[in-house]
């Protein structure tokens, strides 16, 4: 009984997705957006002890959100010629986009994912890190852009996911500040190419539910450092992360190369340059938490696991397969250029 009521507010939440980035006014939109929220709130529910917990902070703050979307489109509908009011520096379009970036989650406007996040199993984590980002973003293409309170966006968004991941023990926490990162170089992929935005958000989702599936039990870096007998665990889970981090040849380093070398051919070399060396620092709290959970060993066990950690040999294959296929195809590419 309980899988038939997800499977059917499952089916709505992609509904209600589907209805927000095809509306064709505003209300239509914002109708998408409460449809998706009040679906997913049963979803959550009930799957942990601290699941009720994360539901009511996020249908607080994804309220808070809508009001705030309603309220700017009342605003910049008021006056009959509602197309000259949709200016760059309209005020309550950046209202309109900051709405949306709360929804999202992007940083400045993080302050409920991670503890959202934190209070749920990993598949429900996996929907919050992929699908529920779909349509703010996708409405955010359709916004007018102003490039300067994106790039401040951007800007602050991965310096802020950057000094939040360092000394991080929450494995959930920290894939929620991954995602801020990410969405700060899928913010400059709306300013330049969407294809890019497509290519980027798709490879970015196949790594995160490979990691969110292989999670299994495991929420916290202690837990990984007792995996003593499973080298081919932990050997996978770096493989995720040097992926997910945008290291060559993996899979992950092939939209933000192309991400890149658009933000060159547009002349946006200050930006690029600081979103490199931003990356550069999160790359090295990747490579100090994979390194730390390959080389450490920890027999003294704090807590008992309930359910013991299998290799998946499913897994493996289609981490390998990705890292294999991204090799190729960036070779292929550096050959045609």
């Amino acid at each position: 009984m309980m899988k038939i009521y997800k499977l059917i507010f499952g089916i709505i939440l992609i509904m209600g997705t589907m209805i927000s980035i095809s509306a064709y006014s505003w209300l239509g939109m914002w109708i998408g957006l409460e449809i998706n929220l009040l679906s997913i709130i049963p979803i959550i529910m009930n799957s942990n002890i601290l699941s009720s917990e994360s539901s009511i902070k996020y249908f607080i703050t994804q309220t808070l959100a809508s009001m705030f979307i309603m309220m700017s489109i009342i605003v910049m509908m008021w006056k009959l010629n509602f197309y000259s009011n949709m200016t760059i520096h309209n005020p309550m379009m950046m209202i309109l986009n900051s709405s949306l970036l709360i929804k999202m989650g992007m940083a400045p406007f993080h302050f409920w994912f991670p503890e959202v996040l934190e209070g749920l199993n990993w598949f429900y984590c996996m929907i919050m890190l992929t699908w529920q980002k779909i349509a703010p973003m996708m409405l955010m293409m359709f916004n007018s852009k102003s490039i300067l309170f994106y790039s401040i966006i951007i800007v602050m968004g991965m310096i802020i996911s950057v000094f939040m991941s360092f000394n991080q023990m929450s494995l959930r926490k920290l894939m929620a500040f991954s995602s801020i990162n990410h969405m700060g170089w899928m913010l400059t992929t709306m300013l330049l190419e969407k294809t890019i935005w497509i290519i980027y958000f798709l490879v970015y989702s196949i790594i995160t539910i490979t990691i969110t599936l292989t999670m299994k039990n495991i929420f916290f870096l202690n837990q990984m450092f007792m995996i003593n007998e499973m080298k081919q665990v932990k050997i996978m889970f770096i493989l995720n992360f040097m992926s997910l981090s945008g290291i060559p040849p993996f899979l992950g380093f092939l939209p933000k190369w192309l991400t890149i070398q658009m933000m060159i051919e547009s002349k946006m070399i200050i930006l690029s340059i600081m979103m490199i060396f931003i990356t550069l620092i999160m790359i090295f709290i990747y490579m100090r938490i994979s390194m730390s959970t390959l080389l450490f060993k920890n027999n003294q066990m704090n807590w008992k696991l309930n359910n013991k950690i299998k290799h998946n040999n499913l897994f493996n294959s289609m981490i390998n397969f990705f890292s294999i296929s991204s090799l190729i195809i960036i070779t292929i590419l550096m050959n045609s250029t």
